[in-house]
């Protein structure tokens, strides 16, 4: 009789006592040995997962036995040919159409009679239920990992795998540079595309692994990476919301800024040529977004314009700026909006004064956020107690539950960032003073996103119109009066001890944080603070 041999080995979790197809075949030849009966008309091997039907190579080899290529099938146990019940339907059909004549196994013996299909069929129905259970073991462990805070999968880029300890550990080389990417996209100037090159050029590599790995990080992976709740130290599984126990590089509400921040229209595009201050202000008179182009004049000298976008018609007619002039007014507002030395030195003794009284009020939120977090447990159980009670049904007990699940992490992590915060409000609070007074220096002698970054944490709002740019002040700054009173200094200071725990305000913290690194300017800082 001829016979076709049939290898496979899956690559999943179910194989893996399974011999590989070397040895299969090994192992097959050696029984089969020099048997005048057994004809091999062809071999097939494939490396994939029998618990669903689809296995291209197999459907080819049946294909040919229904063609009467070959009378029967040599494997080395009965699961190597069906896992699933529609082909091990298909294996058994054959033999009672006696197209498919005869089987052959190394470890199970195999007659084509009713006593032989019956028991085929019931190694065929215990390969089913060995893969179903192996199944739900998986994803019961899989539960219950994810309710002790563990993530069970491959871990993102920027944590790793800790097989000893069965857990997910910060990965120390690639961490830090993904926590500056997220800090990067955090404070707004930096599109994901131009977040990307920098993480190359500073070496970012996917770890590596057997079969991959080294490699730069894809546009595609950075998205990816800046969607996923796993840094806010949120795991997301099927649908629901679980604390992880992992250290996390941001918070939830920094995660939904920056799904906020990708999802909104208008965003500055990556160009080939650079500009400070592209994406950043609008024309005065139409709305639309302010570019910037670069023109060379006959004599060889090279200027920089910046214009409205609308160029087409009708063409707005708002005339074109040169950088200069721009930077000229952008320095007036800065000027504008600079602390004189009194008020530096008095603003930093009133922050000093106030620390006790943050303390006393930090304990106070903490308090309050833990009774509420009580009461979402409790409504949590109760939620339970409904279902339980067919008071509700499963839409609306899964809808809700989400909803309270998703509250007590924020309430959680809230918690968590007013306790580190007792004693760290002063630091940012020195960092905008000490900005303060150095802004100008740094616009004036910084690059090309130093500029940006000085701009976007003192201004918003910025419009050029008849080539006059207005321009807010951020909150907490101000316009400097020559003739403001104490009561007005005050309130200058009030409102940064108020503000110190805005998501506005940190977002202007990180931005001068990246200015201070890259002008060397904490140690300054700390100079001109004490």
């Amino acid at each position: 009789m001829r016979y076709f041999v049939y290898c496979r080995k899956s690559t999943e979790s179910e194989d893996r006592q399974v011999l590989s197809i070397e040895s299969q075949r090994r192992e097959l030849e050696r029984n089969i040995g020099s048997n005048p009966d057994l004809q091999i008309v062809g071999t097939y091997e494939e490396s994939m997962s029998a618990k669903a039907p689809g296995r291209p190579v197999f459907s080819e080899m049946l294909k040919r036995i229904e063609r009467g290529e070959a009378d029967g099938v040599i494997a080395w146990h009965p699961d190597r040919l069906a896992r699933n019940s529609i082909d091990g339907g298909r294996i058994i059909y054959l033999l009672d159409r006696k197209v498919l004549k005869d089987l052959r196994f190394s470890t199970f013996t195999f007659e084509n009679n009713p006593q032989g299909k019956f028991m085929l069929s019931i190694i065929f129905g215990y390969s089913k239920y060995y893969v179903d259970s192996l199944s739900e073991n998986v994803r019961r462990g899989n539960r219950t990992k994810i309710a002790r805070g563990e993530w069970p999968n491959k871990a993102p880029i920027g944590y790793r795998n800790d097989r000893e300890a069965k857990s997910i550990a910060t990965d120390p080389e690639r961490f830090p540079i993904v926590k500056r990417m997220w800090e990067l996209m955090l404070s707004g100037a930096y599109p994901p595309p131009r977040i990307w090159e920098l993480a190359n050029e500073w070496g970012l590599r996917t770890p590596q692994s057997k079969r991959q790995g080294g490699k730069p990080m894809t546009l595609s992976g950075t998205y990816n990476m800046f969607t996923n709740p796993f840094y806010a130290g949120v795991l997301k599984w099927t649908g629901e919301m679980h604390p992880g126990k992992h250290e996390k590089m941001i918070t939830l509400d920094e995660f939904e800024h920056v799904q906020a921040l990708l999802g909104r229209p208008g965003r500055p595009q990556p160009q080939k040529r650079s500009f400070a201050f592209t994406g950043l202000i609008r024309c005065g008179s139409c709305g639309l977004s302010v570019t910037a182009e670069e023109k060379t004049k006959p004599s060889g000298l090279h200027y920089t314009y910046y214009h409205c976008t609308r160029r087409l018609f009708p063409r707005c007619t708002e005339p074109s700026i040169e950088v200069r002039e721009l930077e000229r007014q952008m320095l007036l507002f800065l000027e504008e909006t600079t602390m004189p030395p009194p008020l530096h030195e008095w603003g930093l003794g009133e922050l000093r004064e106030t620390h006790d009284e943050r303390l006393t009020l930090n304990r106070t939120r903490v308090r309050a956020l833990e009774i509420s977090l009580t009461d979402v447990d409790r409504s949590l159980h109760a939620l339970t107690d409904l279902r339980l009670k067919s008071l509700i049904d499963d839409s609306e007990f899964i809808e809700k539950r989400k909803e309270l699940q998703q509250e007590a992490l924020r309430l959680r992590q809230a918690i968590e960032r007013q306790q580190h915060q007792n004693g760290n409000w002063f630091e940012p609070a020195q960092s905008l003073f000490s900005f303060n007074r150095r802004a100008i220096s740094w616009f004036k002698h910084g690059d090309l996103e130093a500029k940006r970054l000085v701009v976007q944490s003192v201004g918003s709002n910025l419009t050029l119109k008849d080539k006059n740019l207005n321009v807010e002040a951020k909150k907490p700054f101000y316009r400097m009066s020559k003739n403001m009173t104490h009561p007005d200094l005050l309130a200058v200071v009030k409102n940064i001890r108020t503000l110190t725990d805005d998501p506005d305000f940190q977002e202007t913290i990180r931005m001068i944080h990246r200015l201070e690194e890259k002008m060397g300017g904490r140690q300054s800082k700390l100079e001109i603070a004490l």
